[in-house]
């Protein structure tokens, strides 16, 4: 217990030196930029408008079963959002800790500080497109309804999956930086293995017994459920996810705090 609790007493006290973190890193990706900040609420905007009026309006594309024209947009937008949000907090974590080299050699701190950092800057990132969402479905009158209640226990399994997959092969890239490329490689083919840009239901069956192993493809279909149809997910789908959710923490975290004696000299 202490092994989990620990951890975050130390996210706690140095909670200072993570929000510090966060702000740097937003501040780093709009350096140099004229209207600074302001692109990370342009920048997804414009995708969500692709997603909603190309795909649903000039290429007419429709989910199986659902006499809407805008639903596929939306099908795109439930995907790939917390997509994203998992694939930036595990590509990140193949350079976290070489990029705070510096730090970690100069400052003693706790080094659960670094993935909480990550996190929280993912969060934020996540957090505006997800906004941008929600306020053109209730501004067009497709707001999910009480079904939305079940998004945060969904997108929580994503970031736990995300961060302890991310923590481990993060940890190891430091020891052997081949780690970094192979996980690039992986999220690509995850990508199309998960039923993010078409539904599940359109794919041959042997395939959509490929598609079962996937703790992610219950994670995306109950988000497009909510997102889609306003409906509740299947809670008992979201077992394995959550099994294999904590199974990745738990290896995550473990070998950062096998390795982390010999991390900073190892950088």
């Amino acid at each position: 217990m202490d092994a989990v609790i620990g951890p975050l007493r130390g996210v706690w006290q140095y909670r200072g030196l993570v929000a510090g973190l966060v702000r740097r890193d937003l501040r780093m990706r709009s350096l140099r930029a004229v209207w600074g900040n302001a692109w990370l609420i342009i920048l997804p905007g414009i995708q969500i408008a692709i997603y909603t009026v190309v795909f649903s309006q000039v290429l007419a594309a429709k989910l199986p079963g659902v006499d809407d024209s805008l639903a596929f947009g939306f099908f795109l937008c439930a995907g790939i959002l917390p997509w994203a949000f998992f694939t930036e907090i595990v590509t990140r974590a193949q350079t976290l800790f070489v990029e705070h080299a510096p730090l970690l050699k100069a400052v003693r701190f706790p080094r659960s500080v670094l993935p909480a950092a990550l996190l929280g800057t993912g969060i934020v990132n996540f957090a505006i497109p997800v906004a941008i969402l929600l306020a053109v479905l209730a501004a067009i009158g497709r707001w999910p309804g009480a079904a939305l209640l079940a998004a945060p226990p969904v997108l929580a399994l994503w970031a736990a999956l995300a961060l302890g997959l991310g923590v481990l092969t993060g940890t190891l890239n430091v020891f052997f930086r081949d780690v970094g490329y192979a996980v690039g490689i992986a999220l690509q083919f995850w990508f199309w293995l998960t039923p993010i840009v078409y539904p599940a239901s359109i794919v041959p069956e042997a395939m959509q017994r490929v598609l079962a192993w996937n703790p992610l493809t219950p994670l995306v279909m109950a988000l497009q459920g909510i997102v889609v149809q306003g409906v509740w997910p299947a809670w008992e789908t979201l077992l394995a996810p959550a099994a294999f959710a904590v199974a990745a923490a738990a290896l995550g975290w473990g070998a950062f705090v096998a390795l982390s004696a010999d991390l900073v000299d190892e950088l």
